[in-house]
């Protein structure tokens, strides 16, 4: 079965599917909650088939876990993923910067100066899903106003872990106004084009990641995958 959302038309299972991954990592299913194929067709009111394909799809994903006893759950963060993937980014996320400081849109510009705005409502308002989302699109613009939206795409990639890791210390702590300051910091970076302000606070502003998994670690111990001591 097919629905149409403006001019796209999307199936019964992409829609289960968009539906689970946005809870997951959103922490609206944390990690380790239980979940079945039964309860979520119930819930969605559609048959088995799109539930199952959505779970394959998701388990490929690294966001569900299929154990023979236990049935399916979601899957719990794996610190060193997360690691992975904060190397990863750091290191695309200064390049582009770096690009971004050199030669960036205008109109993209702009659209950083409205984000900020909106980020300091979100503070105002303590909305942490909102304060994701807006955290999400203000380094898409970064990446958008340098012509390098497959790089962007490549990161989501990878960034299941490291985003539930994210949304986790949203939801911790909620003195967000250190990681608006920095991304205030990156918008006159580019707007100067002053490019080694622009890669020191965005190696500074990746590096947020490694204190926030020990803290994050030591607060929510059942949402980590434990691994064996050396």
């Amino acid at each position: 079965m097919e629905y149409t959302i403006g001019t796209q038309a999307v199936s019964t299972r992409d829609i289960v599917y968009r539906s689970l991954k946005n809870q997951i990592l959103l922490l609206e299913l944390p990690p380790g909650t239980g979940i079945s194929e039964k309860e979520i067709s119930l819930k969605f009111n559609v048959s088995r088939t799109p539930v199952r394909e959505s779970f394959v799809r998701l388990a490929q994903e690294g966001l569900l876990a299929v154990y023979p006893q236990r049935g399916t759950v979601v899957s719990l963060i794996d610190s060193e993923l997360v690691e992975e993937a904060r190397f990863m980014r750091e290191h695309l996320e200064r390049a582009v910067i770096r690009e971004a400081c050199r030669s960036f849109q205008a109109r993209n510009l702009i659209d950083l100066k409205a984000n900020l705005d909106k980020q300091k409502l979100c503070i105002e308002d303590q909305d942490y899903k909102e304060m994701f989302m807006l955290d999400e699109e203000f380094h898409h613009v970064i990446f958008t106003g340098c012509n390098k939206k497959n790089t962007w795409e490549v990161i989501q990639q990878i960034k299941v872990h490291l985003n539930r890791s994210r949304m986790l210390k949203l939801t911790a702590d909620h003195n967000w106004e250190h990681l608006y300051q920095q991304h205030y910091c990156l918008y006159e970076a580019i707007e100067q084009h002053n490019i080694n302000q622009g890669d020191q606070i965005m190696q500074e502003h990746m590096a947020l990641t490694i204190a926030d998994q020990e803290m994050l670690m030591a607060k929510y111990p059942q949402y980590y995958k434990q691994r064996p001591e050396n």
